[in-house]
């Protein structure tokens, strides 16, 4: 999300936030459409199987360096999402996304700070910052 995405997002998450102004709604509200993304994964598997989840251990040599893994480590997905499931998706996300805004805003936080600041982390630490 570009920087003028992350501030008009969080614009209008102020301007639209109003039946759910609590932090207390916002954080339910965003528990709430994290949970629909989730089912909205699923569903894509279970109904619609555009997508297939074919999970085991994954299988990590011991010889190898920490930037190697990613060459061993799978997704356990097959499959692409089709177009319904894409906008299913993209809804579900944006919603999550406009209460993140939401909560940025009522905590005087800034969404483009916040993430620019994580790159710039992932970027130093790179594949250690996730341990």
């Amino acid at each position: 999300m570009s920087n003028k995405g992350c501030q008009q997002l969080q614009s209008t998450a102020s301007e639209y936030l109003v039946r759910h102004r609590s932090i207390l709604d916002v954080m339910s509200k965003f528990q709430d459409s994290s949970a629909h993304i989730n089912r909205s994964i699923v569903k894509a598997v279970t109904t619609c199987g555009c997508l297939e989840i074919d999970a085991s251990k994954q299988s990590i040599p011991d010889n190898i360096t920490l930037s190697e893994i990613s060459n061993y480590v799978q997704t356990h997905l097959k499959g692409t999402l089709c177009p319904n499931c894409v906008e299913v998706l993209e809804n579900e996300l944006g919603a999550a996304l406009f209460y993140l805004a939401g909560i940025c805003n009522l905590l005087g936080l800034n969404m483009d700070s916040i993430i620019s600041k994580e790159n710039e982390r992932l970027e130093t630490l790179g594949v250690y910052s996730l341990m």
